[in-house]
């Protein structure tokens, strides 16, 4: 792709071949329904945006919010050069090089905006080709993403960037949206004789939920099907008609998987199957990479049942291979009967606590040697410095355990695993118990 190709004069002509959500893309803040949170008057997007302030921006939120016709936006009114990318077809390779044409470019009083669509699909190490012109200003980059952007943005590019989060659109403003396509005579299908009560408008904007590309879509499949049948009134029926074909793919694009994950993993945290399985389910038929889901569960798994009932993580890890072996629907089934135990399982987050604090201590604490007598003596030199000097082999003692201290000297005494009184971390509680009470009184003993 040449820097100098027209892409945004290309991308300005809207012809009737476009679908009517790209024709009624909005092509002025004026235009732009909805996110009023940073857009408003006085909010910080709108004056970056007309104060002409060059930062690089990442726009976070699900499909269909605005976030590519806000980046179309700013590269008109701040008059620059618009570069656009998906890093789902484009290579950084190509990235790079019109990175490289762009800086040269700004020598000759050229400015560039380079729009990169799903930028949470190029890897961190991808990522960081972007650095060095996005921190010399040579290029104005702004990144869209559906994932947030604190897990999958590099955090070196992530610093250098506004992040500006995209709300789903009201049910209002879609119909909004939705009325303005119909009247349209030169965009939209104002010139088809088309035409919809609000109430139908208002059904479509409640299946699409919030996502403004979606609804135009569905507008413009009905449309067509309502020319073909009832003289171009766009009734619910035909509403119905168009979506058996749609609703499965637009569901999966409009998912906002982070949300329903966490809705998943609390409603197992909480001991709810019905819940669980409920969304659970919004997950894989939306289209959800089920081995995604399979991970998350597997976290469920050690997170909050740990060893109150170690079989968990067997199931998960099984539902796991099920899925990837037998694919659907058996693999959905299996995930589902693992989500179901999750969320009977007895909870226990002790391990996990656990963990957190020893890697707490580990960053904030000096890394301590290992005690001579826990060292292997493989040498001679090191025999004769005490490696190995005073260690006790377990299984040579009474009860399979001495007093020996195995932490470093500055942590000795230190507790981190704490076991609850669920499941079979009471046993392990009871066990744990027993033994500190076995090494103490071979402390008092010696």
């Amino acid at each position: 792709m040449s820097l100098f190709s027209d892409v945004a004069g290309e991308l300005q002509e809207r012809g009737p071949t476009r679908p009517l959500a790209d024709r009624m893309r909005p092509r002025s803040l004026d235009e732009f329904v909805g996110q009023q949170q940073i857009l408003g008057s006085g909010k910080p997007l709108r004056i970056q945006i007309e104060n002409d302030e060059p930062g690089s921006i990442i726009f976070w939120g699900p499909p269909g919010t605005g976030k590519t016709t806000l980046a179309h936006i700013i590269a008109k009114t701040t008059r620059a050069q618009f570069i656009e990318f998906s890093a789902v077809s484009s290579g950084i390779k190509e990235v790079k090089q019109v990175m490289s044409d762009a800086e040269k470019a700004s020598h000759f009083g050229t400015r560039t905006v380079i729009f990169i669509d799903e930028i949470h699909r190029f890897n961190r190490a991808q990522q960081d080709a972007f650095l060095p012109y996005v921190e010399r200003g040579t290029v104005r980059l702004i990144g869209a993403t559906t994932e947030n952007p604190s897990f999958e943005i590099n955090s070196a590019l992530l610093s250098r960037c506004r992040v500006y989060t995209l709300d789903p659109l009201q049910p209002d403003q879609v119909v909004e949206l939705l009325e303005r396509a119909l009247q349209d005579e030169t965009r939209g299908l104002g010139g088809a004789g088309v035409r919809a009560s609000r109430e139908v408008l208002a059904r479509i904007s409640e299946v699409t939920s919030g996502d403004a590309r979606s609804a135009l879509n569905v507008l413009e499949v009905a449309s067509r099907v309502a020319l073909q049948r009832n003289d171009g009134v766009i009734d619910e029926q035909t509403v119905a008609d168009a979506l058996q074909s749609k609703l499965l793919r637009y569901d999966k694009a409009g998912e906002e998987h982070y949300n329903i994950i966490s809705a998943l993993h609390k409603s197992v945290r909480n001991s709810d199957p019905d819940a669980s399985l409920y969304w659970l389910a919004r997950m894989l038929e939306a289209g959800e990479d089920p081995l995604y889901v399979a991970r998350r569960i597997i976290r469920m798994a050690v997170e909050d049942i740990g060893l109150a009932s170690p079989q968990a993580l067997g199931i998960c890890v099984a539902a796991k291979d099920t899925m990837h072996f037998l694919g659907s629907p058996e693999g959905e089934l299996a995930l589902a009967q693992a989500v179901v135990y999750l969320a009977l399982a007895p909870k226990s987050n002790a391990v996990y606590r656990a963990y957190g604090e020893v890697v707490a201590d580990v960053k904030n604490t000096y890394a301590e040697p290992v005690p001579l007598h826990l060292r292997n003596a493989v040498t001679g030199l090191m025999r004769n410095i005490g490696y190995g000097k005073g260690y006790e082999y377990a299984h040579d003692f009474q009860h399979k355990l001495t007093a020996m201290q195995c932490l470093p000297d500055k942590l000795a005494g230190r507790t981190y695993y704490e076991p609850t009184d669920e499941g079979f971390e009471k046993e392990l509680k009871a066990r744990l118990s027993q033994a500190n009470a076995i090494k103490q009184q071979l402390r008092d003993d010696s």
